[in-house]
């Protein structure tokens, strides 16, 4: 044991006994990660050893270049080159743990358009097991500097240090062909950057996501008109008509696009405690009037809720990596919402408490068409107001009343609510409901923000139906993406009411609501697969407005032909039949697990997964590619960005001008405002305060009696007051 202890002292003492150690323990160290910290989906042996192999061959490559530099240098090289894969791969453990994905270099490029109040999810997302990940270099440095290894000044033989790089080059080159055996065209037609990661590592996938950005930005360059041919043809050949019945039912309405945060459908009609989650957005679901959509999936990506916003004003897909509202935003040609509905006599406006860059909104707006944007500068901000990611809904929602007076009808407008965002922070005077007792502190609060933004909608619908502007308008309310990511499966399982999730339980839980309400409309749930993507096919057809040629990659979905097949952004998808998610396949109407395909499933198969990456792929060309520019449509006219202007001077002088169509709710009022009739009872208005002390009072006194009584369920969907 001695002579081993002494051989491995004296193997320290050397440049290439170091760099041996030093990548070994960055190996196991990023093997461990891979298996604790992601969720990565291995199955199988063969998955283990390419998982166990992955992160070797870029260390080995990485590291030995420190072989070549002479004395100290080389170990200082050897450990700054440790501490910055290790901080990189600290970043993605906690981007990870919230968006079940890794950073890619537009989302870095786009982070200064996301990053307000970022840090306030940050301290929710750390573990103190984290920062575990910085322990080997925390130890490397340690036995240099308390002597237990000594710097070796002698010159690493060249021909050595050429093995080495030559050994880590067949290392990558081995992984790869493993990956390749196990998953063929891993790298050309994958839409999931956890399959990189999982068989190739996080260096790798880094590389690749690298070289994916250049050749995405010389894609716009090269561009030509002729790129559009194919996806013609894909359009006209999956055309589907649009319901009939429903054309042109709310034409010339106007349009209120309410965007709920982060809300998913497993909370419409449920009850937690006894008291509804959503009681006002339940009774908008429900009301005869309304087009209810109950197997609505939202699609989005890493861009989140700015995928969410592309898909709805363009039927465009987000882009794989980054927000694609931030990296072409600015710069790309759209056939968008606004814009049709400007040029078809509406007036545009989109409303957001919080800084107009995030998402790049204030660039990316201009693009679309919006002649106005609403942002925090708009609006009368005291201490207490703002609350994460902007202005607090019930505040954010009564003063956009005094725009929404003005604007002259019909208009198309688009509320961004925000306080049911990640991480759920809530302040007591704005709790009325327990939260959920799953054990998860992510979690629990969700059902609190949810239900503080359903009493938000509800003083909105209060005020539409007070000033006439309900029976006005087509109202559309949507959750723009999911609440509880996939990585608190324990807490969704309890939420649910099941033993444990499977695949097909986490791609259910992607739908949101999805609701259209008018006056005469002929309501009623649809059961129609569909997603966001959808969205403006089927509102342009109840507004009665064509567009024929245009690059929409969502049908109707209320069209007796549309084909219900969902795609997700990274491939995976749900049909009317089967459901592929994670990897594995289901039934979609019982959830039973296909194991072992037949031939005539495998085709079936085969064919809906073409149709989706068809889709998916074509949509990112239009995208990349700018080729919307090339696109000549009769009826549309290219939006000219420099037509509008979000400064606040200007546009409210704007908004001024525009009451002399006397078509305003404000001048049909002959000028009396209807921001009276706005009630709320948020408790940051000082004529709410003692009313909300007294309420807080009360609900702390009701919250402490339910805990004692032994009744509470962590599982809302079993209640039986359900």
């Amino acid at each position: 044991m001695n002579r081993l202890w002494g051989k491995f002292r004296r193997g320290l003492n050397t440049k290439f006994g170091f760099f041996m150690l030093i990548t070994g323990l960055f190996w196991l160290k990023s093997y461990i990660a891979y298996q604790t910290k992601f969720t990565l989906g291995v199955q199988g042996g063969m998955q283990e050893l390419i998982l166990a192999i992955s992160p070797l061959g870029f260390a080995i490559l990485l590291f030995g270049i420190g072989l070549y530099i002479r004395g100290k240098w080389a170990y200082w090289y050897m450990i700054v080159m440790d501490a910055i894969l290790s901080t990189w791969l600290f970043a993605n453990i906690l981007y990870y743990r919230e968006f079940s994905d890794f950073i890619t270099f537009n989302l870095i490029k786009g982070s200064g358009a996301a990053s307000d109040n970022l840090g306030k999810s940050l301290m929710g997302i750390l573990r103190p097991t984290d920062f575990l990940v910085f322990v080997d270099v925390i130890f490397v440095i340690a036995i240099l500097a308390f002597g237990f290894a000594k710097i070796d000044q002698q010159r690493f033989k060249l021909v050595n240090s050429l093995a080495v790089t030559i050994l880590s080059i067949g290392v990558l080159a081995a992984n790869l062909a493993l990956a390749y055996s196990n998953r063929s065209g891993l790298l050309t037609r994958t839409f999931d950057n956890n399959y990189i990661v999982k068989y190739l590592g996080l260096q790798s996938f880094t590389l690749y996501d690298g070289v994916k950005t250049v050749q995405n930005s010389n894609k716009k360059k090269e561009a030509k008109s002729s790129q559009l041919k194919p996806i013609n043809e894909f359009l006209k050949k999956n055309n589907v008509p649009a319901n009939i019945e429903y054309k042109g039912v709310a034409k010339g309405k106007n349009v209120i696009i309410i965007h709920l945060e982060s809300l998913q459908q497993f909370v419409i009609n449920q009850k937690w405690k006894g008291k509804e989650i959503t009681p006002n957005i339940n009774k908008f679901y429900n009301d005869k009037n309304t087009l209810a959509y109950d197997n609505f999936f939202n699609q989005v990506g890493q861009g989140k809720t700015a995928d969410a916003e592309m898909m709805l004003e363009n039927s465009l897909f987000g882009l794989p990596e980054g927000s694609a509202m931030v990296t072409d935003g600015t710069t790309n040609t759209f056939q968008s919402m606004p814009a049709i509905m400007d040029q078809h006599g509406y007036t545009t406006a989109a409303f957001h408490g919080d800084v107009a860059s995030f998402w790049n909104r204030d660039n990316a707006y201009k693009s679309f068409g919006y002649q106005y944007f609403f942002s925090k500068q708009y609006y009368s901000l005291k201490k207490g107001y703002v609350s994460g990611y902007g202005m607090k809904d019930k505040l954010f929602l009564q003063q956009s009343a005094k725009f929404l007076e003005e604007l002259p009808q019909p208009f198309y407008a688009k509320l961004i609510t925000v306080s049911n965002h990640y991480p759920y922070g809530i302040e007591k005077k704005n709790v009325s409901i327990d939260p959920w007792e799953t054990g998860d502190s992510t979690v629990d609060p969700y059902v609190q923000t949810a239900h503080y933004l359903d009493q938000a909608v509800g003083e909105l619908i209060s005020y539409l139906k007070k000033t006439g502007l309900y029976d006005k308008s087509l109202i559309m309310m949507y959750g723009d993406h999911y609440g509880i990511s996939n990585n608190h499966k324990p807490a969704i399982a309890k939420i649910l009411g099941l033993k444990g999730v499977t695949n097909y339980d986490l791609a259910m839980f992607q739908k949101v609501p999805f609701m259209i309400h008018a006056p005469g409309l002929k309501g009623g749930v649809n059961h129609n697969y569909s997603g966001e993507i959808d969205v403006m096919p089927t509102l342009l057809n109840l507004l009665g407005i064509d567009t024929p040629g245009a690059y929409q990659f969502g049908h109707d979905i209320n069209s007796k032909q549309y084909n219900q097949i969902v795609a997700f952004r990274n491939g995976d998808f749900v049909s009317k039949k089967y459901t592929k998610y994670g990897g594995d396949l289901y039934y979609t109407a019982t959830g039973e697990q296909i194991t072992d395909e037949t031939a005539s499933q495998k085709r079936e198969v085969k064919q809906i997964q073409q149709y989706v990456n068809n889709e998916l792929n074509y949509s990112d060309r239009i995208i990349n590619g700018d080729l919307l520019r090339f696109a000549d449509l009769d009826w549309f006219k290219k939006v000219n960005k420099a037509d509008y202007s979000y400064t606040k001077k200007t546009a409210l002088k704007n908004l001024k001008k525009a009451q002399k169509s006397k078509t305003s709710l404000l001048e049909q009022n002959h000028g009396r405002s209807t921001v009276e009739d706005y009630v709320t009872d948020a408790p940051e208005l000082p004529e709410n305060e003692d009313k909300a002390a007294s309420s807080s009072s009360s609900s702390n006194s009701s919250s402490e009696d339910s805990s004692h009584s032994g009744s509470s369920s962590a599982d809302p969907a079993t209640q039986e007051d359900k």
